[in-house]
C-alpha cells in the first residue's frame, strides 16, 4: 500500500465520487428490478423534490443567477449545477421567457448500459419533482417546463424548455410534454460558465463529490419513505455490498490500494476516506486484525435520527463489499458510536465461514 501522506488527495476525492455515482446507479437498478414501476415514480419524486428544496433556491447567488429572467435562470442554473456534478448540459435561449436544456450523452443519472435497465418512470419523477416545481419555489405562477424529449423512450434524450406565459398555470401545466417542438441550434458561445472567481478546481472536485454523495444521502433517505426503513435498507444495503464488491479494483487502482494482508485493507480504507476529508487511526491488534476509528462522517453530515441510521446502515456495506472483494478472505464490521466515531474492525477470515452478510 502507497504511504498514506503519498495519496493524493484530489486521487482519492475522485475515487469517491465515481463510487458513489456506481452506489446511486446500482441503487436505482436494484429498486428497479425488485419493485414496481409505480415504486420507482414514487422514489424518483421524492429523491428529486428533497434535492430541489434542498438546493435550488440556496444556489440561485453561488451560480450567479440573480435578477436574470426565470426561465432564463432555471436553464442556466440546470446547465451549470449539472455542471459542477460532471452531467454534460447544454443551453439555447430563444427570449427572455424561453429557455432550453438539453443533457448530452452519456447521461451520468443511467450512465453506461445501466440506461437499458431504467424504466420511464424514473425520468418522469425526476421531472414532476424538480422540474414541474421551479415556478413554485420561485414564487412565479407562470413558469413551466415542457419536455421535448425524454430518455429510455427512443426519442433523443432529455431536452425541453422553460417557459414563463402570459396567464398562471394550473398543478397540472407546470410540466407538459410537446415532442414535436423544433429543438434550436446550439451555440457554444452562449453557454454558460460558473464565476471563475468562485471556483477553483480544486473546488469543482469536491463539488462533484458531493454531487454524487447527495444522491445516495437523499435516495436512501427518500427511499425510506417510499418502502418503509426495513426495505429500503434491505435493498440499500445489498446494492451497496454488490457496488463495492464490483468497484474495489477500480478504487484500488486511483489511490494505491494492494489486495494483499489485513493491514492492506485497513490502509486501503485510510486512503480513501482522505477522499472524503474523514480521518481513520490505524490500530494493529496481536490477533492479526486492525481496527479502524474513523471521524468525520461526512456521508452523514447533517442529518440526524432514523434517516442518519438508516444512510450509514447501508454506507457501511460498500466498505464491506470492498473488503470481501481482496483474495484474502476477510470480513469487515463497523459500528457507530455514542460520539460519532465510525470503529471498523477488519480481520481474517476462515474461507469455511465466510458470508456476505
Amino acid at each position: 500500500m502507497t504511504e498514506n501522506n503519498k495519496v493524493s488527495e484530489a486521487d482519492a476525492i475522485a475515487a469517491q465520487a465515481q463510487l458513489h455515482h456506481q452506489y446511486f446507479l446500482g441503487l436505482q437498478l436494484m429498486v428497479a428490478v425488485e419493485e414496481s414501476r409505480d415504486t420507482v415514480f414514487d422514489w424518483m419524486f421524492r429523491l428529486f423534490r428533497r434535492q430541489h428544496e434542498e438546493k435550488f433556491l440556496s444556489s440561485f447567488s453561488k451560480l450567479g443567477l440573480d435578477g436574470l429572467p426565470p426561465a432564463i435562470a432555471c436553464a442556466k442554473y440546470h446547465v451549470l449545477s449539472n455542471g459542477v456534478g460532471g452531467v454534460s448540459v447544454e443551453y439555447m435561449e430563444e427570449s427572455d421567457t424561453k429557455a432550453w436544456v438539453r443533457f448530452r450523452y452519456p447521461r451520468w443519472m443511467y450512465a453506461g448500459p445501466a440506461i437499458c435497465g431504467i424504466p420511464m418512470e424514473a425520468g418522469r419523477g425526476f421531472l414532476h419533482g424538480w422540474y414541474a416545481q421551479n415556478g413554485v419555489s420561485l414564487n412565479n405562477p407562470r413558469l413551466g417546463f415542457v419536455c421535448v424529449s425524454e430518455d429510455v423512450t427512443g426519442q433523443f434524450g432529455l431536452c425541453g424548455f422553460f417557459a414563463e406565459y402570459d396567464y398562471d398555470l394550473a398543478p397540472d401545466q407546470r410540466l407538459r410534454f410537446m415532442p414535436d417542438e423544433p429543438v434550436p441550434n446550439f451555440d457554444s458561445s452562449a453557454q454558460p460558465s460558473p464565476p471563475d472567481s468562485q471556483w477553483s478546481a480544486e473546488r469543482l472536485a469536491k463539488a462533484n463529490r458531493n454531487y454524487a454523495v447527495d444522491y445516495v444521502r437523499n435516495g436512501l433517505a427518500s427511499l425510506v419513505q417510499v418502502l418503509g426503513r426495513q426495505r429500503a435498507e434491505e435493498l440499500g444495503k445489498r446494492a451497496a455490498l454488490l457496488t463495492g464488491l464490483q468497484h474495489y479494483r477500480v478504487m484500488a487502482e486511483r489511490v494505491g490500494g494492494v489486495d494483499g494482508e489485513v493491514m492492506d485493507a485497513a490502509q486501503f480504507l485510510q486512503a480513501m476516506m482522505l477522499g472524503m476529508g474523514d480521518e481513520v487511526v490505524l490500530n494493529a491488534q496481536t490477533d492479526g486484525s486492525v481496527l479502524c476509528h474513523q471521524t468525520g462522517l461526512r456521508v452523514v453530515r447533517g442529518l440526524n435520527g432514523a434517516t442518519r441510521e438508516s444512510v450509514l446502515t447501508c454506507w457501511i456495506e460498500l466498505w464491506r463489499g470492498a473488503i470481501h472483494s481482496h483474495r484474502l478472505f476477510m470480513d469487515a464490521q463497523g459500528e457507530v458510536t455514542a460520539e460519532g466515531i465510525l470503529n471498523w474492525i477488519i480481520r481474517r477470515q476462515e474461507p469455511s465461514k465466510r458470508s456476505a452478510t
